[in-house]
C-alpha cells in the first residue's frame, strides 16, 4: 500500500506510541545529522529568454540544462524503475522545473487544489530556502492534471504550520504521450512544467530572488501511481519506511548568474 506522505507518513506515526516517541527520541537526534559530502550538489543556471509553461520544454533552454540525474529508489521493492529526467533552470521572478517521467501506465485523477495528488502519478518539489534554517521547509506536489497542493513546515517534520501558506503565481503545465487512466495499452511518458516564484518564500529566504551564489536546500521526487506505485527521488532519503518529508536528506541548489548554454 502508498503511504501517504503529506504532511508525513500518517501509517507509521499512527502506529508508534506516545511512549515509543519518547524512548526514539535521541535516535532521531542522531538521525537527524547527515555527512554534508553525501548529499548531491546542482548548479542552477540563468536563463537565456522566455521560458512558455506549456508542458513542452520546447526552449533553447531546457535542451541546453543538465539533468540532476538519474532518481533513486530507496525503497524499491519490485516492478520497473521508471526514471525521470528533472532540471531547473532560475530568472529573477521564478524557479522553472521540468520533468520527463518515464511511464507505462500514466494514471491521474484528482482535479481540485490541496487534494490527495501523491496517490497519482505525481511530482515533487521540496524546499529549505534558508539553509540557516533547514528544518523550516515547503513542499509543492503536482500531478499529471496541473492539480497541486502546497504545504509549510515552519518548525519541521511532524509539526502543524502556524499559519495557512499558499503558493501564489505558481505556473504549471503538463503533456501525456499516451492514453491517461487506460491500462489496456502501454503509455511512454509524461512531462510537467513549472514556474514557482520566488515571491512565495520570501519570508523565509535569506534574498528573493536569490542571489548568484544562495545556497538553498532542496528535493525532488516522483510517485508512481495507480499501476507501477514506484516513490523516486534525486536526493535519496534514509529513511527505513517511504518518507519525502526528510529535510535532513535535501540536496543542495547552487544559483548560478552563468547562463544556460
Amino acid at each position: 500500500m502508498k503511504l501517504p506522505l503529506f504532511p508525513f507518513s500518517v501509517a507509521v506515526f499512527c502506529r508508534t506510541s506516545l511512549l515509543s516517541l519518547l524512548l526514539l527520541a535521541p535516535v532521531v537526534l542522531v538521525a537527524a545529522e547527515r555527512d554534508p559530502k553525501s548529499l548531491p550538489d546542482y548548479t542552477i543556471k540563468w536563463t537565456t529568454g522566455a521560458i512558455t509553461i506549456d508542458g513542452k520544454l520546447e526552449e533553447s533552454d531546457w535542451e541546453a540544462a543538465k539533468s540532476v540525474g538519474d532518481f533513486q529508489f530507496a525503497w524499491y521493492e519490485s516492478g520497473k524503475k521508471e526514471q525521470t529526467v528533472a532540471k531547473m533552470l532560475w530568472d529573477d521572478e521564478y524557479l522553472y522545473v521540468s520533468y520527463r517521467c518515464e511511464d507505462a501506465h500514466i494514471h491521474a485523477t484528482r482535479t481540485e487544489r490541496n487534494s490527495s495528488v501523491w496517490f497519482d502519478d505525481c511530482v515533487e518539489v521540496f524546499t529549505a530556502p534558508n539553509p540557516d534554517d533547514s528544518d523550516n521547509y515547503f513542499n509543492i506536489e503536482m500531478n499529471v492534471n496541473k492539480a497541486f497542493l502546497e504545504g509549510s513546515h515552519p518548525e519541521g517534520i511532524n509539526t502543524k504550520p502556524k499559519e495557512k501558506w499558499r503558493c501564489e503565481g505558481i505556473k504549471i503545465a503538463t503533456t501525456v504521450e499516451g492514453t491517461l487512466n487506460d491500462d489496456s495499452d502501454t503509455d511512454s511518458y509524461w512531462i510537467l512544467e513549472a514556474a514557482i516564484p520566488f515571491s512565495a518564500f520570501a519570508h523565509v529566504a535569506k534574498n528573493t530572488p536569490p542571489k548568484p551564489g544562495d545556497v538553498w536546500r532542496l528535493n525532488l521526487n516522483r510517485l508512481g501511481g495507480e499501476t507501477n506505485q514506484q516513490y523516486s527521488q534525486w536526493s535519496p532519503s534514509t529513511t527505513e519506511e517511504p518518507q519525502f518529508h526528510s529535510p535532513k536528506d535535501f540536496g543542495r541548489v547552487h544559483y548560478s548568474e552563468e547562463p544556460v548554454q
